[in-house]
């Protein structure tokens, strides 16, 4: 017992990374309060938090700012693609909805929009991980951000299930569990992601 709370004992460490975790989501969200910082800062988020993951956390302040320095540009561009192709979601979303038709066409409509909420959602979740751990295209990072979550199903929806548990709890439940937010889920992503993103390495293609 005396052991587990040892300074490098599990339970100081764990306690150590909920902190991290905390911190990190401050540093997030007041990073993507211009809105189009948000690439940036959920790259340089999962930048600390995959190094946290595996143990190689260091200053991680630091880290966050260098990363968020280092990607600003392509992850930028990359959010205002993903904003600009979610309102074009939202918006079909809300025409399907109010022009509910019982007919085959408008079947076959909502099936193509399901199918690409999911790979928006594929591709939300992937490819701000992938920028922070590879240098690759924009093109290359969209379609490996795809594939992997494809390929690797049951992160992808392990990693859904934490988003959206988080969300129930900060909506439904506990509202000062916001200040675990995006940091925590970013971690807990970063396990799951750890082992995959090491598989993968020299495995994901360049763009043509």
């Amino acid at each position: 017992m005396k052991g587990l709370l040892e300074i490098d004992g599990p339970v100081m460490q764990l306690i150590t990374k909920i902190v991290y975790a905390v911190w990190l989501n401050i540093l997030w969200f007041v990073c993507c309060l211009p809105v189009f910082t948000v690439g940036v800062s959920t790259t340089a988020l999962f930048y600390v938090t995959l190094k946290i993951a595996k143990n190689e956390e260091g200053a991680v302040t630091r880290a966050f700012f260098r990363s968020f320095k280092e990607n600003f540009r392509q992850a930028t561009i990359v959010w205002l693609i993903l904003l600009a192709v979610g309102v074009l979601l939202g918006i079909d979303g809300y025409i399907f909805y109010h022009m509910r038709f019982e007919n085959v066409l408008w079947i076959l409509g909502t099936a193509v929009f399901m199918v690409a909420v999911a790979a928006y959602a594929i591709v939300l979740m992937y490819i701000f991980p992938l920028m922070a751990r590879f240098d690759n295209t924009i093109w290359a990072m969209f379609k490996n951000s795809l594939m992997i979550g494809m390929r690797f199903l049951l992160c992808t929806v392990l990693m859904a299930l934490i988003y959206f548990v988080m969300a129930v709890v900060v909506i439904r439940i506990f509202t000062p569990a916001v200040i675990f937010g995006e940091g925590f889920c970013a971690l807990l992503c970063s396990y799951l992601l750890s082992s995959i993103l090491v598989l993968v390495e020299g495995n994901i293609p360049d763009a043509d």
